[in-house]
This record gives C-alpha cells, structure tokens and sequence, in this order.
C-alpha cells in the first residue's frame, strides 16, 4: 500500500510548515485519476499523524473528478480512468484535471 507512504510524507510536509504550532485541520485534494485511494490515505493519516504536531488533527479530502480534452475533436468531458474514449471513437487524450495529490490548505491551533 503507497498510500501509507504519501501519508507520512504529507504528515512531514505540514509538520515541516507548521514549525511547531499544532495543527487543527489538513485539507487535501486527490485526483481520481492519480492512482492514490483517497479512503486509504484516511485511514493511515491517524498513525502517521500519531507523536507528530498533527496528532488529533482532522484530515479533509476533496475528490477531484477526472476531465479530459480530445485531441481528434477537441471535446471535453469528465471521466472516470484514464482509459476512457471520446463521445467521438477518439483515444488521443489530454488529461486536464484529476491527476491531483496537492495539500491545499493547513489550518494551525490557536496558541494556548
């Protein structure tokens, strides 16, 4: 499972720009199309967050829908894997969003 691997490696990174302070809430956002499974992050952020300033913090994710542009018509669309084809019959893809696996936003405790 990698997601426990991203998971200590988010947890490092907030830790890292909290400097210290503890952290209240973590927003993610996960792509559908990233290979990353958002409930496996979920589950493994507790004992990854655990000793760190992060313990106790809630863990949002926001799912980003796939969404692609065809290269033979120029038609965009959502989609669901990255193996969809086209309304049209065409396979030539760009990927425009769902690829995703950012920490959109840290919010800190306030100091005691």
């Amino acid at each position: 499972m990698h997601e426990l691997g991203l998971t200590m490696n988010i947890v490092a990174a907030v830790a890292a720009a909290a400097n210290g302070r503890r952290v209240r809430r973590v927003t993610l956002e996960v792509g559908k199309l990233s290979g990353v499974l958002a409930d496996a992050i979920a589950f493994c952020f507790e004992v990854a967050a655990k000793g760190t300033a992060m313990e106790g913090a809630e863990l949002e994710i926001r799912e980003i829908e796939g969404r692609a542009r065809c290269r033979s018509c120029g038609a965009e669309f959502e989609t669901d894997t990255l193996f969809t084809a086209c309304a049209c019959g065409g396979h030539r893809l760009e990927r425009l969003q769902g690829e995703e696996l950012n920490i959109k936003s840290i919010e800190l405790r306030e100091a005691a």
